[in-house]
């Protein structure tokens, strides 16, 4: 039989019900995008400038004080500090943006469901450490344990009670438990003196977290509705082959970048993997991921399928990153052109994340 794609999607009187999605929460949600990229730049400035244990402990700075003392810590205790800095705005946009989903999809009463999750989530965190600190446990751990617990549960009943736009619902879940987190891990690199392998995943984790944003951006413009395939099956294999492809790159680069010299911390010595040989390991994908995007993006264009613009996007980003990643390797990896490639890996995602979401469309009512 014949590939068959799906028509445009056609308007319906259906279209009247879907959730108003207002001003506000579509500015919050791009800030939010914005602040999980940003805050894989100042992750970068940490571990490129040799601030990695410029705050010594976690969630204070020092054992005595929650911010850096300049005569003590000098600028690396600013850096680190200003990257937790960070991760507090990225948390907040990240729950303005679940209220205002909540309360777009489900009215008051399912964000006050969400709230009361959270004072309970914090009663039973505060619980947690009153109980576990006489004992010279990991008191904060057990609060932050207990909190992204409450907030598992939360998202579970508001996942089942929201009756429009779960999807959009899951997507903000996600990124609000994400950047909990992602702090628990930013505080067991400290622990472990900044562990290769736990930096390593604490990057691949933003960049997810960057990913889920992108996804939400993408989805909120669409309308609701059964998806079905937009392009040719064909198509549609080789695209996601193209996603094992971007994923085996990013690891390599992960493993590359974890054995070379930027390892957060004069003191810290990366002694695994030989990082000359993972550095060519890692171009091997890095080239095939290019040559995949560069079949879809033409094949794209001449059968004019709706992901092109996108493929376009996706193909220059993967360009700029071969040129940085080339460059950097030739200059010996200064510090702007490794932070800059780290980067440029969130961004080249999130295109690729795009592209993805493009392959679908919303079925129209007489399809």
């Amino acid at each position: 039989m014949p590939d068959t794609i799906a028509p445009p999607a056609s308007s319906t009187r259906s279209d009247r019900l879907q959730p108003v999605f207002g001003r506000p929460l579509r500015v919050l949600a791009w800030l939010s995008f914005l602040a999980e990229v940003i805050i894989i730049g100042t992750g970068g400035a940490v571990r490129l400038t040799g601030s990695g244990l410029g705050c010594s402990e976690w969630p204070l700075c020092t054992p005595e004080s929650l911010v850096p003392i300049y005569e003590v810590q000098g600028v690396h205790g600013i850096i680190e500090f200003a990257n937790r800095t960070m991760t507090g705005v990225v948390g907040l946009l990240a729950l303005a943006v679940l209220l205002l989903t909540l309360g777009a999809v489900g009215g008051r009463a399912l964000v006050m469901r969400a709230v009361w999750f959270a004072v309970g989530g914090i009663a039973a965190g505060l619980a947690a450490y009153f109980i576990t600190d006489p004992f010279g446990l990991p008191a904060f751990g057990f609060l932050s344990g207990a909190l992204l617990v409450s907030v598992l549960v939360a998202a579970v009943d508001s996942v089942r009670r929201a009756e429009r736009r779960r999807d959009l619902v899951v997507l903000a879940w996600i990124v609000l438990a994400g950047v909990m987190a992602q702090a628990v891990v930013g505080g067991l690199a400290v622990i472990t003196d900044l562990n290769a392998f736990i930096v390593g995943f604490h990057y691949a984790s933003s960049l997810l977290l960057v990913c889920v944003t992108a996804a939400y951006l993408v989805r909120m413009h669409d309308p609701a509705g059964p998806r079905v395939r937009a392009v040719p099956r064909w198509f549609a294999i080789l695209s996601h082959v193209t996603g094992l492809a971007l994923a085996a790159t990013i690891f390599f680069g992960v493993l590359t970048t974890g054995s070379g010299p930027h390892s957060g911390d004069a003191n810290v010595i990366r002694d695994g993997f030989d990082a000359t040989v993972l550095a060519h390991v890692h171009s091997w994908p890095g080239y095939i991921l290019a040559a995949l995007v560069a079949a879809l993006m033409v094949s794209a264009w001449m059968l004019r399928l709706e992901p092109r613009r996108w493929l376009l996007v996706l193909a220059i980003a993967i360009a700029v990153q071969i040129a940085v990643g080339v460059w950097q390797a030739r200059e010996g990896l200064p510090e702007i052109l490794v932070g800059i490639h780290m980067v440029l890996a969130s961004l080249t995602a999130a295109a690729y994340t795009v592209v993805v979401l493009r392959l679908k469309r919303v079925r129209s009512a007489d399809a």
